[in-house]
């Protein structure tokens, strides 16, 4: 019995040593995620004002002048609010504006400003991109100074991890900067 164990024993060490660990170094592997490359519509809403919006995105109208963007793939809304310039509130719309995008200071790590001037078509404004695990990840104001603010913000239907959300980020904001580009009033 004393040699079937021990016999036993060796088998099992000699298996154990025989099998080699090499090891085996891997290339650094990073999720790779691909996005049909945008194509852009022109839409025109009821409101006093059209952009170009991606043909990926479902354009949903609420009430007011109020309008989403919805990506239905990567889970994220782009939420936009027209108001009227009257009685001297430019300077009211423009500070909650900013207000709105500082308020997320808390969770950013950074909130870098691209301003953005189109004197042809009366569009300026300010894009906001927001660096980090905050709820949204950019926001953006145009306005013609007179008549017109449109505001809009960006936020995704999952906790935010900026690490993980970053390529459909990356994407989406390209898409902000068309529609910023090719605001129209009427």
């Amino acid at each position: 019995m004393k040699i079937k164990s021990l016999l036993y024993i060796v088998s099992l060490s000699f298996l154990a040593l025989s099998c080699g660990d090499e090891v085996i170094v891997k290339p650094r592997a990073l999720l790779r995620l691909d996005y049909p490359k945008p194509e852009y519509r022109t839409v025109q809403t009821d409101c006093p004002y059209s952009f170009e919006m991606n043909e990926n995105a479902t354009l949903i109208k609420k009430k007011g002048c109020g309008t989403n963007i919805t990506y239905p793939n990567m889970k994220a809304t782009l939420y936009l609010t027209y108001q009227d310039v009257k009685n001297n509130n430019l300077d009211s719309l423009l500070r909650d504006a900013q207000k709105l995008a500082y308020d997320h200071t808390i969770k950013a790590n950074s909130i870098p400003e691209q301003p953005f001037i189109n004197p042809d078509k009366k569009v300026y404004g300010m894009f906001y991109m927001i660096n980090g695990n905050a709820a949204t990840q950019a926001e953006f104001y145009v306005t013609d100074s007179i008549n017109h603010f449109l505001n809009g913000a960006l936020y995704f239907d999952a906790k935010p991890n900026f690490d993980s959300i970053y390529p459909a980020v990356e994407y989406l904001r390209e898409d902000i900067r068309k529609l910023m580009e090719t605001v129209t009033w009427e």
